[in-house]
């Protein structure tokens, strides 16, 4: 198990990297410019230098931060962006569990801390009013995604993601219920803090936003979970909509083509406007994915009422 989990962290930080690679090309060909193309074979080890730059760089404090909280806060976060990927449905069983859809709800929900901490114990205006923004946005999206996960567990009646696979073996979800996996994907974007749901990170007006007073391995730490976030929730949309067959080629392309949507839109969409965001959560997901809830519930009662009779 330790070195199955050991493999599952080199893996996923390798993957991250190139995450990282891809996005930098992708929007050197959005904006018409080269991306990293010097460092290596068009650039392919770009990300691993910029890994060894930052984490040898001067590591700086704060002179008033709140220390132990501001060092540990991206040591966490990382750590629950890692933990996090244990719910990837191994078929051969090495850490298939139950309870899947509960702990991802829980890990989900346990990052808010990290980056509430982050932006207060840096004791800077500036990284405090991010982190604040940053808690207001994840938790308003997370009830949508909740219900939106809720909404399945009582479809396949099972809080084990691999059940979604046995589902979809015929029929990907994506078909039947495309207006939920389109929340899905904005609800991703939110949760993740990406373009254009950025807010916590708002260059032009919190310089950088809860991160700010971070630098070298602090820093590195932040960037590594939100981009292994990135890739977990592409994960979870193949999974959910997409046939998660996790032992086939097929699974990792769909999980690429995924992550490439994230960085498509970044290159593309505009800000939200803060209140037009809110209010996309509030009065527009929560309320569509309450009904949807309804009507996953009415079918399920259906079918158990006509196979009880």
């Amino acid at each position: 198990m330790i070195l199955v989990g050991l493999f599952l962290f080199i893996f996923v930080m390798v993957g991250v990297a190139f995450l990282t690679l891809l996005e930098r090309s992708v929007l050197g060909y959005i904006h018409i410019r080269k991306g990293p193309s010097k460092v290596g074979l068009y650039g392919i080890f770009q990300p691993f230098s910029d890994a060894i730059k930052l984490f040898l760089s001067e590591q700086t404090f704060p002179l008033v931060s709140n220390y132990i909280s501001y060092y540990f806060a991206p040591v966490v976060n990382l750590f629950l962006a890692l933990i996090i990927w244990v719910l990837m449905p191994y078929l051969s069983g090495f850490f298939s569990f139950e309870m899947g859809f509960l702990f991802f709800s829980g890990c989900l929900s346990l990052g808010v801390y990290t980056i509430m901490i982050a932006g207060w114990s840096s004791n800077s205006n500036y990284s405090m009013l991010g982190g604040l923004r940053a808690v207001a946005q994840t938790i308003s999206y997370e009830v949508s995604l909740g219900l939106l996960m809720l909404s399945f567990i009582f479809l396949v009646g099972s809080y084990n993601l691999i059940m979604l696979y046995y589902y979809q073996k015929y029929l990907w979800l994506l078909f039947i219920f495309f207006p939920l996996s389109l929340i899905w994907v904005a609800s991703s974007l939110a949760e993740t803090n990406r373009t254009p749901f950025d807010f916590a990170e708002g260059e032009s007006e919190l310089v950088s936003g809860f991160n700010v007073e971070y630098s070298s391995g602090g820093f590195a730490l932040i960037f590594l979970a939100e981009y292994a976030s990135i890739l977990f929730m592409s994960m979870m949309m193949v999974m959910i909509f997409l046939g998660g067959d996790i032992n086939s080629f097929f699974f990792y392309i769909k999980l690429v083509m995924v992550s490439f949507m994230f960085i498509w839109v970044r290159g593309t969409l505009p800000r939200f406007r803060y209140d037009k965001l809110m209010y996309l959560a509030w009065k527009g997901f929560l309320p569509l994915s309450l009904n949807y809830l309804l009507f996953f519930v009415g079918i399920k009662m259906f079918i158990l009422s006509f196979l009880i009779i």
